[in-house]
């Protein structure tokens, strides 16, 4: 890993695919590595990895006369790892046209009242969030359109609500499952489909730095 500065930003990356060696996983190593040589330095949370449960419990259940509510000490650390990115990117695949059940838990219990909601300054207000989702559908197909309203909604309904400054949707077709990181069966032209995909998730990784130099 190269060297950061100690005063260098910080990018959260979370992804939320049960196998290492997914196209998910595939494309959240390569954002991250993207963030560090854009002088990120990056906290790669693999929620599967690390035994997230997005079940709610009575720990974390907001209640609403009680904004300084203690949460559980699981929920309290991811807390402060959002509270230190100065942006995040979402890496998921997209599963009945919406995250899967891991990431809505963890918006769930972790994007909680009192924390990214429920005052009157965010404690989120200013950070920036890429949410990259992966389609097994082809660009053409008409639910890739029905995905793209379904994630933007959630980036207006979560993102801007809790204050934050910026939120993209890039959603990723034709990511069909069928390769896996170091496949030795994949042929030439599944290389470079995939080639032309890792280029997509590149370009929607760049317009997101981008932006924030646009808008700083």
């Amino acid at each position: 890993m190269p060297q950061q500065d100690s005063h260098a930003r910080t990018a959260l990356v979370v992804v939320a695919h049960h196998r290492p060696d997914s196209l998910t996983a595939h494309t959240a190593r390569r954002a991250a590595a993207r963030l560090e040589a854009a002088g990120y330095r990056v906290d790669l949370l693999d929620l599967h990895a690390e035994g997230f449960d997005p079940r709610m419990n009575v720990a974390d259940q907001p209640e609403w006369g009680d904004r300084d509510k203690r949460y559980s000490d699981e929920t309290h650390a991811h807390m402060r790892r959002l509270l230190d990115a100065d942006l995040v990117v979402a890496v998921f695949p997209v599963y009945w046209q919406n995250v899967p059940a891991i990431l809505k838990g963890w918006i769930d219990r972790v994007w909680n009242y009192g924390f990214a909601y429920g005052r009157s300054k965010p404690r989120l207000a200013g950070k920036r969030i890429l949410w990259l989702g992966l389609a097994g559908a082809t660009a053409d197909d008409p639910v890739t359109e029905g995905m793209r309203t379904v994630l933007t909604s959630l980036s207006e309904g979560i993102a801007r609500y809790c204050g934050l400054a910026h939120s993209t949707i890039g959603l990723l077709s034709d990511a069909d499952g069928r390769l896996l990181v170091g496949d030795a069966g994949a042929d030439a032209e599944r290389e470079a489909h995939y080639a032309a995909f890792d280029q997509r998730a590149r370009e929607y990784v760049e317009k997101f730095l981008a932006d924030e130099t646009v808008t700083a």
